[in-house]
């Protein structure tokens, strides 16, 4: 009993977790951020199933989420007023289903090409959607898209999920769904196959394994799991729209997976509750927010290319040995040139979107800590750049004391395990 309470623990809490936040985000606003984390999180670890499982880059995985989407609108359209006797928790199911037969048609073409070709067939498939998407009206609704109405299907235990904390605790069961069903594929000996195409497609050949076929059956369950994330989507927000399918959304689950870690099953994970966060946040907060998640894009690919995953992996063992906390000064010490360099990078944004965009309407001033800062004039620019020069120059004279407690901690480490 106490092994099997062992195993299930984690999920256990994570049910319980899922439970609790709306209890401790209690607005209405914090309920429509969680909702929305929950379908990204669906929809980064389908994604995931291709890019961090198979090694299959997608540039036009949205083409599944908005499908489905679509499908499950005109669905509850259908259904509405009792006309089909369906309960609204289970419609998540019929996107899944188009989600599948999507894939099932699009892959077999697709997967028969792998690297650079699969990535070329995969844009061109999603820009074929997301054009037809624009000419085929009586489906996707044109640029408006298509509404409903999910309070109008059929009751379950009174609720008609009218309210958004209903609609959150849908997701969010679906989403525990999802992530146990995505976590246990990767422990069957398909996901063990995926992994081995990944990393050495001949190799998995030799051994006597179809490649190709290993391709299309991760991009089937892949285009299954995203479906289900699309069709949540239509279910939280009740309207589907072009950009459901255009290249926008894709790229959008491609930062989330890399910036989470493409390496780890729980980076997606990170990387969808991170990006969500963001885009809910920064977009009320300034107009250039899509800089900055092309910067920490960059940022990730070339300091930390497994991702927030990654980087927290890498400290595990340490963490087990409990040298962690040698870590911690050395760490703090570090953050000042970053926060300086990061001061920097947002001043020279902020300025330039300012003096840009909004010059010609609100002016050339800018109020910084109720100082008033022309961002015509020299003053803030060279403000911005001396506080990149300072933090970076700082930074490279401090990184040695992050290199010689990381040796050390590593060193003693080695003796323990040693020992």
């Amino acid at each position: 009993m106490r092994s099997s309470l062992g195993r299930y623990a984690l999920w256990i809490g994570l049910a319980v977790l899922f439970a609790a936040l709306p209890h401790i985000f209690t607005s209405g606003t914090s309920l429509t951020k969680m909702s929305l984390m929950g379908i990204m999180i669906v929809f980064a670890l389908s994604y995931n199933m291709l890019l961090g499982q198979t090694g299959m880059l997608s540039f036009g995985h949205a083409v599944y989420y908005g499908l489905a989407g679509f499908m499950v609108v005109h669905f509850i359209n259908r259904a509405s007023g009792g006309a089909w006797p369906v309960w609204l928790p289970f419609v998540p199911l019929i996107g899944g289903l188009t989600g599948l037969t999507f894939g099932i048609i699009f892959g077999w073409v697709s997967t028969k090409r792998a690297g650079t070709a699969f990535a070329m067939i995969s844009l061109g498939l999603g820009e074929l959607v997301a054009a037809c998407s624009l000419i085929l009206r009586g489906f996707f609704g044109g640029e408006e898209g298509i509404t409903t109405n999910r309070t109008r299907l059929l009751r379950l235990f009174g609720y008609n999920f009218g309210p958004q904390i209903q609609v959150y605790y849908l997701i969010a069961a679906w989403c525990l769904i999802c992530i146990a069903a995505m976590y246990a594929i990767t422990r069957t000996p398909l996901g063990r196959m995926s992994n081995a195409v990944r990393e050495n497609p001949e190799r998995a050949q030799f051994v006597g394994y179809s490649t190709q076929m290993v391709r299309f059956l991760s991009f089937c369950l892949s285009g299954f799991f995203a479906g289900i994330a699309g069709a949540l989507a239509a279910i939280n927000f009740e309207i589907m729209n072009f950009l459901s399918v255009g290249a926008i959304q894709s790229g959008t689950v491609l930062l989330m997976t890399y910036i989470g870690g493409v390496g780890h099953f729980f980076g997606p994970i990170l990387g969808a509750v991170l990006i969500t966060w963001l885009q809910s946040s920064l977009s009320d907060l300034t107009g250039a927010w899509m800089l900055y998640f092309g910067l920490l894009f960059i940022f990730v690919i070339m300091f930390s290319p497994g991702g927030i995953a990654g980087w927290i992996m890498l400290h595990e063992p340490l963490a087990r040995a409990g040298l962690l906390m040698r870590l911690l000064p050395a760490y703090l010490l570090i953050a000042v040139p970053v926060l300086i360099a990061l001061a920097g990078i947002v001043g020279l944004i902020e300025f330039g979107h300012h003096y840009l965009v909004k010059g010609a309407t609100d002016g050339t001033v800018v109020r910084v800590l109720g100082v008033a800062l022309d961002t015509a004039g020299p003053l803030p620019w060279l403000i911005s750049v001396g506080l990149l020069a300072a933090g970076l120059v700082l930074g490279r004279r401090l990184w040695p004391v992050v290199t010689d407690a990381w040796n050390a901690a590593s060193a003693e480490l080695k003796r323990r395990i040693s020992a």
